[in-house]
């Protein structure tokens, strides 16, 4: 009865995966390009779609959820077009389908189980974590590149909107497509302000925020603002050039927690090898799955707490 029940829940999950992926296939197909839009489709995150799932009854679901505004600006930020609808489904066919290996391979424990099940279905959001993390380090490494060219545009006599609009169409990457917003929210009569405040929002890094901040106080009071601009990136590359030499330093931290991790893992197999008698009682005793279970679990901790420990966040 209880398999029953389970396969009945996976069968569910994958037929609603499968019918949002149908959905929001057929509905690129249905859709007809607008030529006086395609300057803003260029530009994700512009318009903003309410809808949060192609499935009304999941969108209903989702739209109560406060934890849903956090899970769409991890998207934005990480610049991925998925609906929330599309990972909190994905969300449940990865703990759906954990839940359902657990239930049929016998070797492993049920206290196990309740830990799997839950990290299974939280690899979508650490895979969006995973985008955001590393579009948020190419955002550093181009910003003062950005910033120079921002310093000599307005050494050049050029109007901060004119050298933001010039900085946008010279730039690549995210910093080019999150310039490129603020200046057309501008030219959808945002203010200045507002414009760099979702600036900021979008791209929560403290290099932008001092960014925003030099911009709003010039607007304020004016003063220098090219050579605050060419100070800020000559910071900001001295802060990436430190950043970089502590992971080369961290690196062998992290390379020593790898080994220390798949050390036992290949005296284990060695053993299978060599004495498959004496390992094999391992396999056999009442307890063997708890404890093989335990072990997993704890060379897993150690190699986190490893990892975290040797970064250093600066």
């Amino acid at each position: 009865m209880t398999f029953a029940v389970l396969l009945l829940l996976f069968a569910l999950a994958f037929s609603v995966a499968l019918l949002a992926v149908y959905v929001g296939w057929r509905t690129i197909e249905l859709r007809r390009p607008n030529p006086e839009a395609a300057a803003v489709d260029e530009l994700p995150g512009i318009l903003k779609n309410e809808e949060l799932s192609s499935i009304s009854f999941w969108d209903g679901l989702l739209k109560r959820l406060d934890v849903i505004e956090l899970l769409s600006a991890r998207l934005m930020q990480a610049e991925l077009d998925w609906s929330p609808g599309r990972v909190t489904l994905s969300m449940l066919l990865c703990g759906t389908v954990a839940l359902a290996i657990v239930w049929k391979v016998p070797l492993i424990p049920l206290w196990l189980g309740v830990i799997f099940v839950p990290v299974a279905a939280m690899v979508p959001y650490w895979y969006i974590l995973f985008r955001r993390k590393r579009r948020f380090l190419r955002f550093q490494n181009d910003f003062p590149d950005a910033l120079d060219s921002l310093a000599r545009a307005l050494r050049s006599g050029s109007a901060v909107a004119a050298a933001l609009e010039n900085v946008a169409n010279e730039s690549d990457g995210p910093v080019a497509i999150e310039i490129r917003k603020a200046f057309v929210e501008v030219n959808f009569g945002m203010s200045w302000d507002r414009a760099l405040d979702g600036l900021s929002r979008r791209v929560p890094l403290t290099e932008v925020a001092l960014f925003v901040a030099a911009l709003q106080i010039h607007a304020r009071t004016g003063g220098r603002l090219g050579e605050v601009m060419n100070r800020l990136a000559e910071t900001m590359r001295e802060q990436n050039s430190l950043a970089g030499e502590i992971r080369s330093i961290s690196a062998h931290g992290k390379l020593t927690g790898l080994i220390l991790t798949l050390v036992p893992v290949g005296i284990a197999g060695i053993m299978m090898v060599v004495s498959p008698d004496y390992i094999g009682v391992l396999f056999t005793h009442p307890y063997s799955k708890h404890l093989i279970a335990a072990a997993v679990v704890c060379l897993c901790l150690a190699h986190l707490i490893i990892q975290k420990l040797v970064d250093i966040e600066i």
